[in-house]
C-alpha cells in the first residue's frame, strides 16, 4: 500500500484511523480477488494478508516500505516470540498492555492495538521529530533505531532529511525483494500449475507442454503485455514474458494480435525480431537471446504489433 507519506504529512491521520484505512483496503482487494479466483483452483489461496507478509506498506515516492515480517524480526528477541507467531499478533484485533505485558483480543482503556503501538508509532515519532525540527529528539530516535547518516546528509532537515532517514531505516527494495522471494514462485514452479490458465489449446500439445515445463528448447510462446514507442518513428519496444522457447535477435516470430482467431489469417503476422533487450531499472542492455522464464525484457518489433 503506497503513499503513506501523504497519510502522515498531508492528511495527518491518527494511527488508529490509518490502520482502519489499511484494513479496508486489504478487505476490498480480497473481495476483488475472490470474485475471480477459487482457493480450490490451480492457483490455490491468492488472497493477501499482512500477517503473512504478503502486503507491503510504504511510500514509493520517498523510497521506503516495510512488511510485518520485517518488524516481527525486529521485535522477536524482545518478546521472545517466534517471528511467524508475532506477525499474527501485529495485525488485526490484537492489543497489548505495556504495564501488565499481556496481550488481549479486546480493546480496553489500558491497552493499544499492536500494529499502531509497534509499527505506526515509531514511524509517527520519526516523522514528528524531523518535520517539527526537534533535532535532539530526532538524534536520539536515530540512535535507538540504529540509523547512521552519511556525512553529506547530516546537515539536511525537514522533508529532505525525512526521506533519507526513512529510506535508510526501511528501504523499499528490501521489503519488495523479501515479498518476491517468499511469495512468488519461480517460473519453473509456477508454470507447472498455471499453464492451464495461460494456454487455451489442448493441454497435451507441444506448446502446452513447453509452457508447463518452462522449456527453453520448446516452440516460442511469449505474451506481449505492453507496447512502448521508441524515438525511431514507426517502431516499438514490445514488453513481455517468454513462457517457452527462446527469443533471439534476428529470429522470425509468428505474431497473433488481439483480434486473431484460430484458423484465420486476420491479425496474424510473421516478423523478424530486430533486437532483444534486457531491462535493468531504467537502463537497458542488448543481449543475444532471452530464454523461457524471463519476463523483464524488451524486444524491438515492427509497427505491426501496436495493438497487442
Amino acid at each position: 500500500m503506497n503513499k503513506m507519506d501523504r497519510a502522515l504529512l498531508e492528511l495527518q491521520l491518527e494511527s488508529e484511523d490509518l490502520y482502519q484505512t489499511f484494513q479496508r483496503i486489504v478487505e476490498n482487494v480480497n473481495i476483488i480477488i475472490a470474485t475471480y479466483s477459487d482457493d480450490s483452483g490451480p492457483m490455490g489461496e491468492v488472497q493477501v494478508d499482512p500477517s503473512k507478509g504478503s502486503v507491503g506498506f510504504g511510500s514509493g515516492l520517498h523510497g521506503w516500505a516495510f512488511t510485518l515480517k520485517q518488524f516481527a524480526e525486529m521485535y522477536a528477541e524482545k518478546f521472545k516470540i517466534d517471528v511467524v507467531k508475532l506477525m499474527n499478533r501485529l495485525w488485526g484485533e490484537n492489543f497489548f498492555n505495556p504495564k501488565t505485558k499481556k496481550w488481549a483480543k479486546l480493546k480496553d482503556d489500558n491497552n493499544q492495538r499492536s500494529f499502531c503501538m509497534y509499527i505506526l508509532d515509531p514511524i509517527y515519532k520519526v516523522f514528528n521529530s524531523i518535520m517539527n525540527y526537534k533535532k535532539e529528539e530526532a538524534t536520539d530516535l536515530l540512535k535507538k533505531l540504529g540509523i547512521e547518516l552519511k556525512h553529506e546528509d547530516q546537515d539536511k532537515d525537514g522533508k529532505a532529511l525525512l526521506k533519507v532517514v526513512m529510506r535508510t531505516w526501511l528501504p523499499a527494495g528490501e521489503a519488495l525483494l523479501q515479498m518476491i522471494a517468499i511469495h512468488l514462485p519461480s517460473p519453473v514452479v509456477a508454470q507447472k500449475y498455471r499453464m492451464e490458465m495461460l494456454y487455451e489449446g489442448p493441454h497435451d500439445d507441444e506448446a502446452a507442454l513447453g509452457v508447463k515445463n518452462c522449456d527453453p528448447d520448446a516452440p516460442l510462446m511469449m505474451y506481449i503485455s505492453k507496447m512502448v514507442p521508441t524515438s525511431d518513428k514507426g517502431r516499438f519496444y514490445a514488453f513481455g514474458r517468454v513462457f517457452s522457447g527462446r527469443v533471439a535477435t534476428g529470429m522470425k516470430a509468428r505474431i497473433m494480435g488481439p483480434n486473431y482467431t484460430p484458423g484465420k489469417k486476420e491479425d496474424l503476422y510473421e516478423k523478424a525480431i530486430q533486437r532483444t533487450i534486457l531491462m535493468m531499472g531504467r537502463y537497458t542492455e542488448a543481449i543475444e537471446d532471452v530464454p523461457s522464464g524471463m519476463y523483464l525484457i524488451f524486444s524491438w518489433l515492427s509497427f505491426m504489433l501496436i495493438k497487442s
